[in-house]
């Protein structure tokens, strides 16, 4: 394991933790939270279910933390060329895609 591996590691492990603190945040918050950085979650009264509203999104932090992992692990093992880029990008940029059109979904859930 090179430098370069070592140092990226420790980027993409500081990355996928904190992605797994805003989870495990959600999962215990009481109150409703919010999807963007700077976004207020929605009011209590606004939500039909404000469990499963934390719990769905707590969750999806989790999985984009887990992502973010595996995609350095699948990139280490492509090598030490060009083409590692494609799951250490993808694994990184890609899941936020889908997180803002799954949030979209819940919104269209849980919101009244």
């Amino acid at each position: 394991m090179t430098a370069t591996n070592i140092i990226t590691l420790i980027v993409f492990i500081i990355v996928a933790c904190i992605m797994i603190g805003i989870g495990i945040s959600q999962l215990r918050s009481t109150t409703p939270v919010g999807f963007y950085s700077g976004e207020k979650g929605p009011a209590k009264d606004e939500l039909i279910d404000v469990q499963a509203w934390n719990r769905k999104h707590g969750i999806m932090w989790l999985v984009y933390g887990a992502i973010i992992i595996v995609s350095y692990f699948c990139g280490y093992m492509i090598g030490d060329n060009v083409l590692c880029v494609i799951p250490y990008c993808g694994g990184l940029i890609m899941p936020i895609f889908f997180m803002i059109r799954y949030h979209h979904k819940l919104i269209k859930r849980y919101k009244q």
